[in-house]
């Protein structure tokens, strides 16, 4: 291994597959722009698929290397949220994907995010919980089904796809009722 690798500071493995998954999202967006073809659906695919592999990859170096640092704590789930957002915007006009399911789930993000902001001024780490880590697992699945099924004529995947979206759904509206009781029992605003 490459010692920029495991170099402390920015530039290293990790933080370098959150920058890469960061860079592909314009490229889903035109790959998913106006009709997309089989071949650019699966390629969205695809890079989606490696996107979600890299998340999962990034998060154990840093870990294992004992890399993790603010800013790639903040960047890793921001390139995350931004992928998948993004490619549930896409969805929308597209009709692969009800615009209020994608409302629900970018509102609960904001929220999410606001939330953490406020706690960490006080002084709180609000860290992600295991329903708030189902959420992103039955997302991620959810899309990777619709962007397989699409187009190719698999309803099969395209069906699984939208029923895993309804339940990742749920399961963000509970879980940001999880986070947002977990910061009113730690903030002193309220204690």
């Amino acid at each position: 291994m490459t010692s920029w690798a495991r170099r402390p500071g920015f530039w290293n493995l990790p933080n370098a597959l959150t920058v890469l998954r960061m860079l592909c999202i314009p490229v889903v967006v035109a790959l998913l722009w106006d009709r997309p073809s089989f071949i650019e659906s699966q390629l969205a695919f695809w890079i989606f698929i490696g996107a979600m592999i890299t998340d999962i990859i990034d998060g154990y170096l840093a870990r294992k290397w004992d890399l993790v640092s603010p800013l790639g704590a903040y960047l890793d789930p921001m390139a995350d949220k931004l992928m998948v957002q993004t490619v549930l915007i896409m969805m929308v006009p597209l009709g692969w994907v009800p615009a209020w399911l994608v409302a629900v789930l970018l509102g609960r993000e904001i929220a999410i995010t606001g939330l953490r902001g406020i706690a960490s001024q006080e002084g709180i780490t609000i860290k992600a919980s295991s329903l708030g880590k189902a959420k992103t697992a039955y997302q991620s699945t959810a899309i990777g089904f619709m962007l397989w099924g699409t187009n190719s004529l698999d309803i099969d995947h395209w069906s699984a796809g939208i029923v895993l979206l309804y339940v990742a759904t749920g399961v963000a509206v509970v879980s940001g009722g999880e986070y947002f009781v977990s910061f009113v029992r730690n903030s002193k605003r309220f204690g």
